[in-house]
């Protein structure tokens, strides 16, 4: 794909207020004018009396979209230098699961910006040493999927959706190209959210989050050196609820639990009231390569390393009675007066190997070597006491894996894999080993690992929790076959997938049903999935489908819970109105899944555990949305949870987390490509 020439411009750019303005109460609390005002001026917008000096009047037709491209990691990894254009679309854009950085289907607890597991089946590929705590993955960015760009001009990206009162998310990106072949940018996000439930006051807050991300892209004159490289810092706090504690006007004359009353959200009581989990995350990521003969063979070299400190604290883990808190177990280990669980894991990563293409052929090696470390701490008192290090462990890994891939015509064939061996005890070897095949409309997978547990499922010590086990590796073994096609107005695709699982590590409930009973190992099960989607469009209608039906890992699977169905529909319709100067978008969109005993979330040890007292009903989501595009502008409007009351007036996320109820959400996207 060849890319647009270079115009020559000369611009003076108005330069935008310090990041450290905008934070979120002080975006909660602003007058609408000096909030417009802020927004206005970090999007590069000059006052009068300041205007721009553009010397070629053909920039304003020639820089935009087409002339912006994408590019990422794994695009360098395969001497692609084009990448994509970016994404200018509508129809994500009112979709909260597109508002953060892993789109899956998740579990959450109920609010904008809380814990989160993915909801649906995938397989684990990252062996060696990890911490294991991912309640907070979904709002973290991967720095081996940073964008980087390729611009003709300076590109400013800008988002503020609202969701009243609770929801709020704010963005502010640029990258401009010094010279011709380095481009550099920031990007600048904070988000969080309001409690729904319990909540002291309406600017009660339940959840924020800032990350701050730096990011270059170089290539040399010749083309044979190429570089990627980024840093950022990421800051994540949640307010710990614990959820909805039934009360005595809530049950039933026969003493059960009445679930359609503890929907009252803020007059609801909770477990916890002072209970805040911390997520700290830094990284720093380089890749770089440089071509020794041609495409054929190129060296290439990544850095990467990466802290994330996980915190908990609770200063009431017992009550003003002198009763340990019934959320919490019986017993406290090491301090009534407060809980402060701390762990901290580092880790340092280099990897070298030489890749190559041809037409037909394409081809990775590579060896890697981690060092890392993991220490986890307990405070006690108040004020806190930091005690001994409970837990320190460090070690260094060594890896060492690789990809080859043939084609021709409309067949494909692919493998790759990596392995950590183990000399000390072959059989604790761990691997991924996948091989796939494309044939046309049909693809083929098979995929073979064997995956140690992470640290945390190993051990940990903390002032509520405590376990040292002693599991094996965790092995699958997994085919899936795909197939998609267009028919005229139709699009259809089709996921199957069979797998087997042996030595299955879950986190399950105590004895009493209510409490985390620690991690656990399960032993072989199987289970079968078969995901779907269809896009019909009739003139200026869309429909849009897609779910997913999964047997075999439902209540009578003691270690993986999945929902029998999950799935979204989306129907709406698009055209353009006013001589073709907006496009617009009206439409409905539903998400559903079926009843299932849903995961139950312990705070302290940021994981979720398998319960079988709670039973989530099959209540369907439906939103009203209208979607506008003006240029280079993107704005919704949605009506979130309109179906309320009907057939209830609520549902749950997870055992006792009530979902967020009705409510107007709005959003604006603005893109400025000079």
């Amino acid at each position: 794909m060849a890319k647009p020439s270079w115009p020559r411009c000369s611009t003076r750019i108005f330069r935008p207020p310090p990041l450290s303005d905008f934070s979120l109460p002080a975006l909660f609390k602003m007058p609408a004018r000096l909030l417009l005002a802020v927004l206005l001026l970090s999007l590069g917008l000059r006052p009068a009396g300041v205007r721009a000096q553009i010397l070629d009047d053909s920039t304003q037709n020639r820089y935009g979209a087409r002339t912006t491209f994408i590019l990422k990691e794994r695009n360098l990894l395969r001497e692609d230098t084009v990448g994509r254009m970016i994404d200018t679309t509508l129809t994500r854009l009112p979709q909260q699961r597109y508002w953060t950085h892993d789109t899956t289907f998740q579990q959450n607890l109920g609010n904008f910006g809380t814990a989160s597991r993915p909801l649906l089946w995938e397989p684990n590929r990252q062996l060696g040493a990890r911490l294991g705590r991912h309640a907070f993955d979904q709002y973290a960015r991967d720095a081996a999927d940073i964008n980087y760009y390729d611009t003709r001009s300076p590109y400013t990206f800008f988002r503020f959706f609202q969701g009243n009162p609770y929801e709020q998310v704010f963005e502010l990106g640029y990258t401009r190209s010094l010279k011709r072949r380095l481009n550099v940018g920031f990007n600048y996000e904070r988000f969080g959210s309001y409690k729904s439930v319990a909540a002291t006051s309406t600017r009660s807050g339940q959840t924020e989050h800032s990350n701050f991300l730096l990011f270059a892209r170089y290539e040399s004159p010749n083309n044979r050196y190429r570089a990627m490289g980024n840093f950022s810092t990421a800051r994540h706090t949640a307010a710990e609820q614990g959820g909805i504690v039934p009360q005595v006007a809530d049950t039933t004359d026969s003493g059960q639990v009445d679930l359609t009353q503890l929907f009252d959200y803020q007059r609801e009581v909770v477990n916890l009231t002072t209970a805040k989990n911390r997520d700290d995350r830094d990284r720093v990521h380089l890749l770089h390569s440089y071509r020794l003969l041609g495409r054929g063979l190129t060296a290439f070299h990544v850095f990467d390393w990466s802290r994330q400190l996980n915190k908990y604290t609770d200063t009431k883990p017992v009550l003003a009675s002198g009763v340990v808190n019934p959320f919490y177990p019986a017993s406290v280990r090491l301090s009534t007066a407060a809980t402060d669980d701390r762990a901290e894991f580092r880790q340092l990563e280099n990897t070298v190997g030489v890749m190559g293409q041809s037409a037909a052929v394409q081809y990775r090696i590579y060896a890697r070597q981690r060092i890392y470390s993991l220490e986890t701490k307990a405070a006690i008192g108040v004020p806190a006491v930091v005690r001994d290090t409970i837990d320190g462990r460090s070690s260094s890994q060594y890896f060492f894996g690789g990809t080859a891939a043939f084609q021709y015509r409309q067949f494909a064939v692919e493998t790759a894999g990596e392995i950590k061996p183990d000399l000390k005890d072959p059989t604790q070897t761990e691997y991924w080993l996948s091989g796939r095949t494309r044939l046309g409309l049909f693809s083929g997978e098979v995929l073979l690992t064997s995956v140690a547990p992470t640290l945390t499922e190993q051990q940990f010590s903390g002032n509520h929790f405590v376990w040292n086990t002693n599991f094996d590796n965790v092995q699958v073994q997994q085919f899936r076959v795909r197939a998609a096609r267009q028919v005229g107005i139709h699009q259809l695709e089709a996921v199957g997938t069979v797998a087997n699982v042996v030595n299955y590590i879950y986190y399950g409930a105590a004895a009493d049903g209510q409490h985390l009973g620690g991690p656990r190992q399960a032993g072989a099960f199987q289970f079968t999935s078969l995901m779907a989607r269809y896009h019909v469009t009739i003139g200026h209608l869309n429909f849009e489908n897609q779910a997913t039906y999964t047997v075999g890992a439902g209540p009578d699977n003691e270690a993986l819970r999945i929902p029998t169905l999950v799935g979204e529909s989306r129907l709406y319709y698009q055209g353009k109105v006013f001589k073709n100067a907006l496009f617009g978008q009206v439409g409905v969109q539903a998400y559903f899944q079926s009843r299932w005993k849903a995961y139950d979330y312990s705070p302290s040890t940021q994981q979720f555990f398998v319960q079988d007292h709670f039973t989530i009903r099959n209540t369907p989501v439906v939103d009203v949305f209208v979607n506008a595009d003006i240029k280079t502008v993107g704005v919704f409007f949605k009506m979130a949870y309109v179906n309320q009351f009907v057939p209830q007036n609520g549902y749950y996320t997870a055992p006792f987390y009530a979902g967020l109820p009705r409510r107007l959400e709005f959003g604006l996207r603005w893109q400025f490509f000079n």
